[in-house]
């Protein structure tokens, strides 16, 4: 059935509640209210409130109960309103939900899917559009996952419910309820660590994830070019194969994030390239991406968040070189 990213993710965690159930979801109004996207919407009713738990307004205090619940032998679903709430959790992140398993050599795991929207391009105020992601990539330990979506969001959803590791599932608030998508209502996995060849093409490789997605599909289209366009999908782990696969195929590449530029996810991957397939390249890595300032007020977000003149400006230069 079409779907858009809201009720796709709502079906995957109806699901997965489902199937197991120990799976605890947590945050601020989820319950009564629906989330504040009404992602939970119609859950509490379904399932009660010992497994669908408003909290108070303490990010810190959720993550926390989550690790607990964890160690105790359940598979808590902490929310947090927005990205940029998440910094107040971030000791408990950092310390407990992403080190237990090593900390205590594989005898105790802490599975949870920690949920939160991301980026920004819908005109909210500071904390509301952070895109964090390369913050949680960068520390061992947990899984990382950024669907483009509501096809992937839901199976991505499901996957991350079947592993005994942590993931922080970022959902970009643009694309909640950007476009449908035809989405299966039955439970399916889409296997995280896979990258997505979106489109196939000759001339250049654009490598990217998120809402950027949805941005160079309308610029390869509009352009009529011929590129491979790569979703990577999962962050951590990266899908670094598939990846260099399409660098060595086309011998141009342009790396597109939201998230601002210096020492991010495209660095990473440029790097990798630069290791690896240095000498099947026929130009520079290219790389678009936020400047790297603290997020601005709404009246000028149009001049901090990649588009498709600034994507199409580096598609000029890159095939250029």
């Amino acid at each position: 059935m079409q779907m858009n990213m809201v009720s796709a993710l709502n079906s995957a965690l109806d699901l997965a509640m489902k199937e197991n159930d120990k799976m605890v979801l947590l945050g601020e109004d989820i319950g009564e209210d629906g989330g504040v996207f009404r992602v939970t919407d119609g859950l509490l009713g379904k399932y009660g409130k010992d497994r669908v738990i408003d909290t108070p307004l303490a990010e810190s205090g959720i993550m926390g109960t989550a690790v607990g619940m964890a160690i105790g032998g359940l598979f808590p679903v902490p929310e947090i309103q927005f990205a940029g709430f998440m910094y107040l959790s971030f000791s408990q992140i950092v310390n407990h939900v992403a080190r237990y398993r090593a900390r205590t050599r594989s005898s105790i795991s802490l599975p949870m899917i920690i949920r939160t929207p991301v980026s920004g391009g819908v005109r909210t105020l500071e904390h509301h559009s952070e895109s964090p992601e390369v913050e949680y990539a960068h520390i061992g330990g947990l899984i990382v996952v950024e669907p483009s979506n509501p096809y992937d969001a839901k199976g991505l959803l499901i996957s991350a419910a079947h592993s005994k590791d942590p993931t922080v599932f970022l959902e970009p608030t643009k694309l909640y309820r950007l476009f449908k998508q035809e989405v299966p209502e039955d439970a399916y996995e889409v296997p995280i660590g896979k990258a997505n060849v979106v489109k196939e093409g000759d001339d250049m490789t654009i490598i990217t994830y998120g809402t950027m997605v949805n941005v160079v599909n309308n610029v390869v289209l509009k352009r009529n070019l011929s590129a491979t366009v790569v979703d990577i999908r999962t962050i951590n782990p990266l899908d670094e194969k598939t990846i260099l696969d399409a660098a060595k195929k086309t011998g141009r590449v342009l790396i597109v994030h939201e998230a601002p530029l210096s020492f991010g996810i495209g660095a990473e991957i440029s790097a990798r390239i630069a290791e690896k397939a240095m000498f099947e390249l026929n130009a520079p890595i290219m790389r678009v991406a936020a400047p790297s300032l603290p997020y601005p007020l709404p009246g000028d977000e149009q001049y901090y968040v990649p588009n498709e003149v600034k994507v199409s400006k580096a598609i000029d230069k890159l095939l250029s070189e």
